[in-house]
């Protein structure tokens, strides 16, 4: 059997780095969730924030671990795999890798562990420093990898050396650029939906379970809240990141629109089944128009299909054609039911838990993973939907590889990936289930009752050495909690 190290290489690097983007889409949103709680503990003295950061900092604690170890793996890769690609555009994508080392992960690195080990070793305001440090090391990490991916999609201010290699000519231009600004928010507001969703089905679920009641409606207004704000915020800029691929990718934005002929005036095609041999779709669901209206703001304009693209530069169709309406999709489910939650709040039906619908905290519990699959869905859509350039116009995907390489020795360390990831990331999300499933620590006061004196402190297991015991630990040992002041809805 010809075994192709192309192909395999990228279902290798595909494999890990959707499992590695899990956790970052979730810990950015997170860390900014930490830093607001603690920051409301602050400011109203009130247990209650002080409670739930506690126990997000758990699954904090375990997913910012699972995400470090997945990046590695995908370091690794630029060497074993795509050497070429690291040969080739090695200066500007190694600074823009290694800036990330200098800046995020210092950042998160240093202040973490005050997060972890310094509730009771630092000043109450150097603790919200703290978190404040621990987000911003996550927004950075994110820009650096964005900054980093889309030279990859749209490269500028470069010049190819006597090598053929690229080196730069304008750092401004390449941190600053209109189509990077507009993709790192779009990424950004995606992590902190992701954690809004996962933030509001967690209070759903023990709303449903008749737990923790205080706490779950307020991370379930809270969550909603958040969303009802961002989820149209998302919709702008993803209009801009469409905008941006139709002029600079525009094969990528025919497969997107499920557009094989050139259309005037387009159709917006809700659904359709491609036919890359016919070059035509099959069972076709579309609204007259409203295509042209959408790309050009008009209804009479003309929008190119992929027949204009030459065969081989065109992306496959099926994936980005659908990743792009899942993500739609669940962006529009994900307006609803935020709407909705605001909705029920201006009812003031969120202040009795009983009043609130079941059906509507089973639709927000079912929607914890649909953060995550929006994400899932969108990396897809840019990354295929790229295809057969790694880097745009400039360096083929086949021509990235490592020249030595072979199908059976990606085989191998593509099982090997497979079936470590399979056992440790298993036991990490299980282990984050357990922590959901457990619930706020039924030890501390509940906000309004009197603070008790502090126990004796006791050995959590968490030490510097072993960072991710503190994910077993409530509040830290010693520490009384601040005298809570008024319920916070």
């Amino acid at each position: 059997m010809d075994l192709d190290p192309v192909t395999l290489s990228r279902v290798q690097f595909a494999f890990t780095v959707s499992f590695h983007i899990i956790f970052p889409a979730f810990t950015i949103g997170l860390a900014a969730w930490l830093a607001t709680l603690e920051g409301l503990h602050l400011a109203t003295g009130n247990v209650l924030y002080r409670r739930l950061f506690a126990f997000w900092l758990k699954v904090f604690a375990v997913a910012f671990g699972m995400g470090v170890v997945s990046g590695i793996v995908m370091a690794f890769q630029f060497g074993t795999n795509w050497s070429e690609l690291a040969t080739r555009t090695g200066p500007i994508q190694g600074p823009l890798l290694a800036y990330e080392s200098f800046t995020a992960f210092l950042l998160e690195a240093t202040f973490f562990g005050v997060l972890l080990f310094g509730r009771d070793r630092v000043p109450r305001w150097a603790y919200f420093a703290s978190t404040l440090m621990v987000a911003l090391g996550t927004t950075f990490s994110a820009f650096w990898i964005m900054a980093n991916n889309t030279w990859m999609q749209v490269p500028v201010a470069f010049e190819l050396n006597g090598s053929g290699d690229t080196v730069p000519t304008d750092w401004r231009e390449i941190l600053f650029n209109d189509v990077l600004w507009v993709r790192f928010p779009h990424m950004l507001l995606g992590a902190y939906l992701t954690t809004a969703f996962s933030v509001a089905a967690t209070g759903a679920w023990y709303l449903l379970r008749h737990r923790h009641l205080q706490a779950a409606r307020t991370m379930l207004a809270m969550g909603l809240g958040l969303a009802a704000v961002l989820t149209p915020a998302q919709m702008v800029v993803g209009h801009f990141n469409g905008e941006y691929t139709a002029e600079h990718q525009p094969a990528k934005f025919t497969a997107m629109e499920g557009r094989w002929q050139t259309e005037q005036p387009a159709r917006l095609l809700l659904l359709a089944w491609p036919d890359a041999e016919a070059e035509r779709n099959l069972w076709e669901i579309g609204i007259p128009y409203l295509g042209s209206f959408v790309t050009k703001g008009n209804f009479s304009a003309a929008e190119p299909g992929i027949v204009t693209v030459p065969a081989d530069e065109r992306p496959p169709f099926l994936i980005p054609f659908y990743g792009f309406r899942v993500m739609v999709g669940l962006g529009v489910l994900m307006l609803a039911l935020s709407w909705g939650g605001v909705r029920l709040m201006a009812k003031r039906r969120f202040r009795d838990p009983e009043r609130l619908p079941r059906w509507f905290l089973w639709a927000v519990f079912l929607h914890f993973p649909s953060g995550f699959i929006a994400v899932l869905a969108g990396w897809l859509t840019a990354e295929v939907g790229r295809q057969p350039w790694v880097v745009q116009g400039l360096l083929r995907t086949a021509d990235a590889v490592t020249p030595s390489l072979s199908g059976a020795a990606v085989l191998v360390s593509l099982l090997a990936y497979v079936t470590v990831y399979a056992l440790i990331f298993s036991a990490g999300t299980f282990y984050i289930y357990r922590l959901l499933r457990a619930g706020l620590d039924e030890t501390d006061p509940e906000p309004g009752a009197p603070a008790a004196p502090a126990p004796p402190a006791a050995d959590s297991g968490a030490t510097p050495s072993r960072p991710l015991g503190a994910a077993g630990s409530g509040f830290q040992p010693g520490a009384a909690p601040s005298a809570p002041r008024r319920d916070p809805l």
